[in-house]
């Protein structure tokens, strides 16, 4: 055993040494036992702890998109998204790169936190936020699906990607404004597999970002449609703008 570990780690220093890796958010080398972000990054990570708190910033701008007498939707993201880091880079990666292995380390992180808390560890159902397909079809991958495989199964959810549709093909919400990212993902979602549903007392809304929470709140509002009154429907991100 520690010869193989020993050889390995040899082989893991000569890769480093024709393929350099580099740190995600400040872009320093790493060392053979750091993964894709190095430990300095990772220790000052800006993380928002709101899985601990049932209501937060995050879950008081989702609220503002629900009209009606809706239970409360819970929402937490791992951390802070902030423009002027490096840590953009965590979500810009995996979604525009295809770097799984650092989205995947994310969100399993993110899916610690809501297993160890008690107002997410009741999650029975997990919707990635879906894309057109026609951005499906030109990106390879949902980066939704990437975050919601790792949550699901450390909930020991059921990952449902097909639950909701994506009727239209948005435009990118980055330059909109607050009023124009409402209506530009307005009626753009509906429920496509009911019965996937069927049962599921809490469901987990997941996708990479929330900035306004206009297109997560769109996609609770559709779910609204065909599930029971008494269901909770509830968001995660691995990063959220503000705070």
């Amino acid at each position: 055993m520690i010869d193989r570990l020993s050889i390995d780690g040899r082989w893991r220093a000569l890769a480093d040494l024709i393929f350099p890796r580099t740190c995600v958010v400040c872009g320093k080398s790493l060392t053979l036992n750091e993964s894709c972000v190095c430990g300095s990054c990772l220790e000052d990570l800006p993380r928002t702890y709101y899985s601990k708190m049932p209501r937060n910033p995050m879950s008081a701008r989702l609220n503002s998109h629900l009209q009606g007498p809706v239970p409360y939707s819970l929402a937490t993201a791992l951390f802070y998204y902030r423009a002027a880091t490096g840590y953009r880079n965590i979500t810009k990666s995996l979604k525009y790169n295809a770097d799984f292995a650092t989205g995947r380390l994310f969100a399993r992180m993110l899916a610690s936190e809501l297993a160890g808390s008690p107002l997410f560890s009741d999650v029975d159902a997990v919707v990635p936020v879906p894309l057109h397909w026609t951005r499906r079809w030109s990106r390879g991958y949902n980066q939704a699906e990437v975050i919601g495989k790792e949550i699901a199964a450390a909930l020991g959810a059921s990952l449902i990607p097909d639950a909701l549709r994506r009727r239209r093909r948005t435009r990118t919400q980055t330059r909109l404004s607050i009023e124009g990212k409402e209506s530009n993902v307005s009626g753009a979602f509906r429920p496509s597999n009911a019965s996937a549903l069927s049962g599921k007392r809490h469901v987990l809304i997941v996708d990479d970002v929330f900035t306004t929470g206009a297109t997560v709140g769109s996609c609770v509002r559709s779910l609204r449609e065909i599930l029971p009154s008494g269901t909770r429907i509830s968001v995660a991100t691995l990063a959220c703008v503000g705070g």
